[in-house]
Order: structure tokens, then C-alpha cells, then sequence
């Protein structure tokens, strides 16, 4: 019997590196969430940092001239971290379109595997089939020669 081949194999090999290549791509989206998080913690620390510095300036005492500075840069972060927040809030959903994406590749990509896997049984099956032919019609040749020699 001639050897297994799945005439869909160049489909299934197409559609595993479309799956792949999205794969990885939700994987680059990913780190950059995870880097625009990374970076609203920071700048939310540096925030921090200057909302405790005028509290200390406010306990000192100072000048109405560094009162309105702490104030204009405090808000200044606020808008900036609300902006990163913004920029963030696109990424996830790009992410979530990218995952959506990768799912439905995954099940169109699992489609042709399963197919192929039916596919390879029945041929198994098929050459199980023809080796229990082959073997009976063998022993039954083997018999009748066998009672012709006894015969003759």
C-alpha cells in the first residue's frame, strides 16, 4: 500500500503559520502592555514622590512660587499618567482583538489537524485491513499447496 499522505497538508501547514505569526504578534502586544503598565507605575511613583515633597514644603512653609510649581507639575503628572492610561486602554484592546484573532486561527488551524488525524486512522486502518488480507490469502495459498504436495 502506498504511503500516507494528506492532500490538505500544504493547507494545514499554511494555516499552522498563520496561527504562528499571530502567536506572536499577540505576544508583542502583550509586552507592550506590560511596559506601558510598568511605565504608569512609574511615573504614578514619581507622582508620589512629588505629592510628598509638597507636603513637606506645605509643613516647612514656602513661597506661593513653589506652592503654584508642586501644584502645576502635580498636575501635570495627573494628566500625563490619565494620558498613559488612555494609550494603555487601546493596547488591552488590541490585545483582546489579537487574542479574538489567535482563537478563531486556533480552531480553523484544529479543523484541518483533527481531519488529517481522521484521515491517518482510516488509512491505518486501511493497511491493517490489507496486511489481514494479504495474510489470510497467504496461509490459504500455503494450504492448497500443501494438500497438492500431499496428494501428489
Amino acid at each position: 500500500m502506498k504511503k500516507f499522505s494528506y492532500r490538505l497538508e500544504t493547507v494545514l501547514d499554511y494555516k499552522t503559520q498563520v496561527l504562528d505569526n499571530l502567536k506572536t504578534e499577540h505576544a508583542v502586544i502583550i509586552q507592550n502592555v506590560n511596559r506601558k503598565q510598568e511605565e504608569i507605575r512609574g511615573l504614578k511613583r514619581e507622582l508620589y514622590g512629588y505629592e510628598d515633597g509638597f507636603d513637606q514644603v506645605k509643613e516647612s512653609g514656602s513661597t506661593i512660587e513653589n506652592y503654584l510649581l508642586f501644584d502645576m507639575y502635580i498636575g501635570h503628572m495627573e494628566k500625563r499618567i490619565d494620558e498613559e492610561k488612555q494609550r494603555l486602554y487601546h493596547l488591552r484592546e488590541q490585545e483582546d482583538a489579537k487574542k479574538q484573532e489567535v482563537i478563531e486561527a486556533k480552531v480553523d488551524t484544529s479543523r484541518y489537524e483533527k481531519l488529517k488525524e481522521r484521515k491517518l486512522q482510516e488509512y491505518q486502518r486501511a493497511v491493517a485491513k490489507a496486511d489481514e488480507t494479504f495474510v489470510e490469502e497467504f496461509v490459504m495459498g500455503t494450504n492448497l499447496r500443501m494438500r497438492r504436495q500431499h496428494r501428489g
